[in-house]
């Protein structure tokens, strides 16, 4: 589980295919690898997955085929920046939004505006993926946790503020470019129960 407040940025320096899936490997700042160990869950710009080879210096991850056809990794290259958050501790402050780093798909930049000392962002998503976006409400973009501030149809938009333009990758991204996207993990599991509804339930177990 993860908040969506970045730790840190890393730097993807290499990637080797194997079978359909992929393995990339990224440079991290050496704060970031303190204490880290072989299977510990790191979020990737927004995507679960599990460190492997671990140093000082950074660490390994491997791609399934579902995660190369479910996010945009599988289009870094060499060279490209990430979003980087650790798996959050029991006891650590919930600073952003419940966070599963489970991407349910893609959501891309429209335009960029300024906005104060802030940029507006608008982006587009799947209509499948829409309505789980409502105003004020949380979205998580390439692992960082946002207030979506209007929706219109598959439309919305987000104000960015300068830290997080600053310590993010979002602060270079360019219109046209996808990010992946994470909706609300409660409007996700709301959605799911009404689609049962209550008179499916009955209150009986199995065998009862």
């Amino acid at each position: 589980m993860f908040t969506g407040i970045v730790a840190a940025t890393g730097k993807l320096i290499s990637r080797t295919s194997y079978d359909g899936d992929l393995r990339i490997r990224f440079d991290v700042p050496p704060t970031l690898m303190s204490g880290c160990k072989i299977g510990d869950s790191i979020s990737i710009s927004g995507v679960c997955l599990t460190m492997l080879e671990p140093d000082a210096t950074g660490f390994s991850a491997d791609l399934s085929v579902e995660t190369l056809d479910k996010t945009s990794l599988g289009n870094r290259q060499e060279g490209d920046s990430v979003n980087l958050e650790l798996a959050m501790r029991a006891s650590d402050r919930l600073g952003g939004h419940m966070v599963s780093g489970h991407v349910d798909g893609l959501a891309r930049l429209i335009s960029r505006s300024e906005d104060g000392r802030s940029e507006r962002f608008l982006f587009e998503t799947d209509r499948k993926l829409a309505r789980y976006i409502a105003p004020k409400g949380s979205a998580c973009l390439d692992g960082v946790s946002l207030t979506v501030n209007e929706v219109d149809d598959n439309r919305f938009s987000i104000c960015i503020i300068p830290h997080t333009l600053e310590v993010t990758t979002l602060g270079s991204l360019a219109a046209g470019e996808d990010v992946n996207l994470e909706v609300d993990l409660i409007a996700r599991y709301l959605d799911r129960l009404n689609q049962y509804g209550q008179s499916e339930y009955t209150g009986s177990q199995p065998g009862s």
